[in-house]
């Protein structure tokens, strides 16, 4: 293994410093988002709108500006149009998730389920995803529609893979792996890949920024799932224990489930049975959590693919744009946010 990041450097400075610099690219992106949330039916343009404006990040948005931007490219209109279809198409996948998970909370704000109901949230997600192929089909690169098209149908199979094995206290990690690989690295790894894509990279760009997206997403998700045993939901947005409550069984938990006796493991596989857990449930895992530090074994996984990440933009020469990507890498375990 190459370089060890410096993980205590300012996190959120990076994610700032990137939007600061794409801050006019990602104004047009936005303006692209709010074109193609218009409809003639008041309830899709009212949800997308909510779900929408709710405090994302847009850093898949980001990642693909910047991955064109890296590359070579230098004109102002398909890394602005592919940029608003992976958001869309990340943004469709959070209304299908919260159905799927009865959530009431995201970014620390009603999610549109709560408030409009499954169904309506289904059929708006559908629709994010159904304007997301207009724009794909539009930009006419078959690698491109290829590339999104087919990490659309990895990320729905992640969730289904997932709802196979909840409730399951014995989960393999590398089930684990496969899963958040699937739900949440294919489209890290697909937006920077399409950056590379637009600006006529070789192959040899095209898979180290595959490489760099996949494994960023990979230490986005463990740290995310970390943060479940431990952030504070007025930071975060997030319901403490959400994945704990839902029966998924993340690295936090499988962590455990590797380091307990044999007593210990018979009872997180029957709690991780119940139809529902309560609050005693959830304290009595977490003093499992704090006695086999699983939240810091967990982040130290992440780490791992944090400097696969950074090292996967080796090939590319120094300069302010590959320092802004590998120094991103070191947000998705510091984040404030």
């Amino acid at each position: 293994m190459g370089s060890v990041i410096p993980l205590k450097k300012s996190a959120n400075s990076a994610y700032l410093e990137l939007k600061n610099l794409l801050g006019d690219k990602l104004k047009k992106v936005e303006g692209l988002i709010d074109q193609k949330l218009k409809s003639e039916v008041d309830l899709i343009e009212k949800m997308s709108e909510h779900h929408l404006k709710s405090g994302g990040k847009r850093l898949r948005a980001l990642l693909t500006l910047e991955a064109a931007k890296l590359t070579g490219y230098k004109e102002d209109l398909r890394d602005i149009n592919l940029a608003a279809c992976v958001e869309l198409i990340h943004s469709a996948t959070l209304l299908h998730d919260d159905v799927i998970d009865e959530s009431s909370l995201r970014r620390g704000v009603k999610t549109s389920n709560s408030i409009w109901g499954n169904q309506s949230s289904i059929l708006v997600g559908d629709y994010l995803l159904s304007r997301c192929f207009e724009i794909m089909v539009q930009d006419g690169d078959l690698e491109v529609l290829q590339l999104l098209s087919s990490t659309s149908a990895k990320i729905a199979q992640g969730e289904v893979l997932q709802l196979q094995h909840r409730g399951e206290a014995d989960l393999l990690e590398e089930t684990y792996i496969d899963i958040i690989n699937l739900k949440t690295a294919s489209l890290f790894s697909a937006a920077t890949k399409t950056g590379a894509c637009i600006s006529g990279s070789n192959e040899k760009e095209k898979k180290a920024l595959e490489s760099y997206g996949k494994n960023l997403g990979l230490a986005f998700q463990i740290a995310d799932d970390a943060l479940d045993y431990y952030a504070k939901e007025k930071f975060f947005g997030k319901e403490i224990g959400k994945d704990f409550y839902e029966g998924k069984a993340t690295l936090p938990l499988i962590t455990i489930f590797q380091k307990g006796n044999e007593e210990e493991k018979e009872f997180l596989r029957e709690i991780m049975k119940k139809e529902k857990r309560n609050e005693d449930d959830f304290s009595e895992t977490l003093a499992l959590i704090y006695k086999y530090k699983a939240v810091e074994v967990s982040l130290k996984k992440a780490e791992y693919f944090v400097n696969v990440s950074y090292d996967a933009l080796a090939i590319f020469p120094d300069n302010e744009d590959k320092s802004i990507l590998q120094n991103l890498t070191s947000f998705s375990l510091n984040r404030s946010f």
